[in-house]
């Protein structure tokens, strides 16, 4: 691994509420191996629409981030919440984030001695920022179709494609965390199919095993709960959870036990339902204790959303670890592993699919499924980048 360098990661998460992605993890291991990381907090899109119903609790999340300011971590990571201004559709709001970003960035690096950092982006409206903290290197990291998710925030997509673009151009390298992305952009832009890298999604993998391989006491909060559970972790938001196939199974599955776990911003219409249970966010070392107590992992994203459609969900891959049987809706990145996990096609496919893992499970199964992604740990991530940052940079 590559050791004292100075690394700067803008993310497009916030270390302190939202479930690890994959710059969380690859940042964890490069900081343990003595580097030096600054970990930037989602800089956003942009507010959301002033009509969105999570607007109010975004807002809030945001300025509990801003009260904590600059933290160390246990790696030694620097995790710092900048104070921006989201107004990235405006000329003059972009140049008065780049001042505001150049002049705090530059005050951390004075004070926990940064010299010649590799810039990490992971959020194109952190490209203003490239060319002005002297970095070495210029790392992009692509995770979304960005210009697609017209729910988060209302910044002009033709803004967002712009910043994705300039920073395709500008990039030493660019790391691309689903195939369809990667495969799309590289017969758009020809011209960076030499520097484009695919870093697929990994997983915590012992973490996750752990959920079948020792004795779990039930939390509290499920204990109560019957079943079978379908259960879920991660993000839910009212565009992103498909609650019309939810409604329907419960409807003729009404024994069946819908358990969620993770933010949510705004209340889901099916919340109403009996059978939905929404326990709320869960800390990372609790989750293989609650997917233990699952009987069937799920994935109920819908399939009409352009942005979606390009997710490469890392909660499946963890799911796999657990051992637990999958049942997703249709993803592109998840395609190749039908058989492995049970992609379903359709709401009566849905409830077909879920029938089957229930009354079609095997010792043997779960192993299959674990040797699945034994070997695409977030540890073989980081020593790709390491090596990739040691080709750009040099020891």
């Amino acid at each position: 691994m590559i050791r004292d360098q100075s690394i700067i990661c803008f993310a497009g998460e916030d270390w302190w509420y939202h479930h690890p992605h994959s710059k969380n993890h690859i940042m964890r291991r490069l900081a343990r191996a003595g580097n030096r990381v600054v970990f930037v907090n989602s800089i956003s899109m942009g507010l959301p629409s002033l009509s969105s119903p999570d607007l109010a609790i975004k807002i809030k999340r945001k300025l509990r981030s801003y009260l904590k300011a600059v933290r160390r971590t246990e790696e030694g990571i620097i995790v710092v919440s900048p104070p921006v201004l989201p107004f990235y559709s405006s000329r003059i709001g972009r140049k008065l984030n780049r001042w505001l970003l150049v002049a705090q960035l530059k005050l951390l690096m004075v004070a926990f001695e940064l010299r010649d950092p590799i810039l990490w982006i992971a959020i194109p409206t952190a490209g203003e920022i490239a060319g002005h903290l002297g970095e070495r290197a210029l790392i992009y990291q692509v995770s979304d179709k960005y210009e697609a998710n017209t729910m988060d925030h209302a910044s002009g997509s033709e803004v967002i494609r712009a910043m994705h673009q300039d920073l395709l151009a500008r990039a030493d390298l660019v790391y691309y965390s689903g195939r369809k992305l990667f495969e799309e952009d590289i017969a758009a832009h020809p011209e960076i199919a030499h520097k484009a890298k695919l870093l697929e999604q990994a997983v915590d993998f012992e973490h996750f095993a752990s959920a079948t391989e020792q004795h779990w006491e039930e939390p509290g909060d499920i204990a109560n709960i019957g079943h079978p559970r379908l259960g879920y972790f991660g993000a839910i938001e009212s565009w992103l959870i498909d609650q019309a196939l939810i409604r329907y199974v419960s409807r003729e599955r009404p024994d069946w036990q819908w358990v969620l776990l993770g933010l949510k911003a705004a209340r889901l219409d099916v919340e109403d339902l009996p059978n939905f249970h929404h326990l709320g966010a869960k800390p990372y070392t609790e989750m293989p204790r609650y997917a233990a107590s699952f009987d069937v992992c799920v994935l109920p994203w819908v399939t009409d959303n352009e942005f979606v459609s390009y997710g490469s969900a890392i909660k499946v891959r963890e799911y796999l670890a657990t051992g637990k049987p999958v049942v997703i809706t249709p993803l592109y990145e998840y395609e190749s592993l039908d058989g492995i996990l049970r992609v379903s096609r359709g709401y009566d496919d849905f409830i077909a699919k879920v029938e089957d893992a229930l009354a079609n499970d095997s010792p043997e199964k779960r192993k299959a499924r674990q040797l699945t992604v034994k070997e695409s740990t977030w540890d073989a991530r980081a020593e790709e980048v390491s090596d990739a940052i040691d080709a750009l940079v040099g020891p």
